[in-house]
């Protein structure tokens, strides 16, 4: 008798992409389902997280920003711009830090992701997420910019007539600021948490190892209850 395989698990990748720290714990994460592809099967979606909603359209100077969010001195952020840069090369991410001198809104970016998420499935909604960060932290692109997310789209298979319309527009915004505020009142402040199965949360870029484990483990445990 054939055994039933078991239910992927579901993972809610809580982020917003002008974050470096979610850059990171996508790229682990990704390594981490890999190796255990063929032992745990995960679908994963993305959820929206804004770390600056107040930001206007022109974004502001990266440096001033977080001296005035988080009291960093220019040799502090220095140092956290060549750890965060170390971290994603492990990765095989690049984070060219010389390109990226703003700070940008990042809302129609995640009314274009949910968008994907809801018409054209997680692997579309992923190649979005992933062009979206490369742009940012490896081309020093704005991902406030409708050109830029309109062209984005297109290439991630979607249809940039469309996205085209959504950013001119306001469609999604209720539903973006919706899921922002779930996952708020649900005590989620930090990111990236990454939520399995709407249980299980793992906070922060953890290594691929840490991913790995847990995964396994959530899908040990289940299978069990499951029996």
């Amino acid at each position: 008798m054939t055994a039933t395989p078991a239910a992927p698990l579901k993972i809610d990748f809580v982020s917003d992409v002008s974050c470096p720290w979610c850059a990171i714990g996508l790229a682990a994460l990704e390594q981490a389902t890999q190796r255990l592809a063929g032992e745990v099967a995960v679908e994963l979606h993305f959820q929206p997280f804004e770390l600056n909603p107040q930001m206007g359209p022109a974004g502001q100077d990266i440096a001033e920003h977080l001296h005035e969010k988080y009291g960093a001195t220019p040799e502090q952020s220095q140092k956290n711009r060549e750890a965060i840069a170390a971290r994603g090369a492990a990765l095989g991410f690049t984070f060219a830090m010389d390109k990226r001198g703003r700070i940008y809104n990042t809302f129609d970016a995640h009314r274009l992701l949910h968008w994907a998420g809801e018409t054209a499935g997680p692997a579309v909604q992923k190649a979005l997420k992933q062009a979206l960060f490369k742009a940012y932290f490896t081309d020093g692109q704005n991902p406030g910019d409708h050109a830029l997310l309109e062209r984005l789209a297109g290439e991630a298979g979607l249809d940039a007539a469309q996205a085209r319309a959504i950013l001119a527009g306001d469609a999604y915004t209720a539903e973006v600021r919706e899921r922002e505020r779930f996952y708020q009142q649900h005590g989620i402040h930090s990111v990236p948490s990454v939520i399995v199965n709407g249980r299980h949360l793992i906070q922060g870029g953890q290594p691929p190892e840490v991913f790995e484990q847990a995964l396994r483990q959530i899908a040990t445990n289940s299978e069990a209850a499951g029996a």
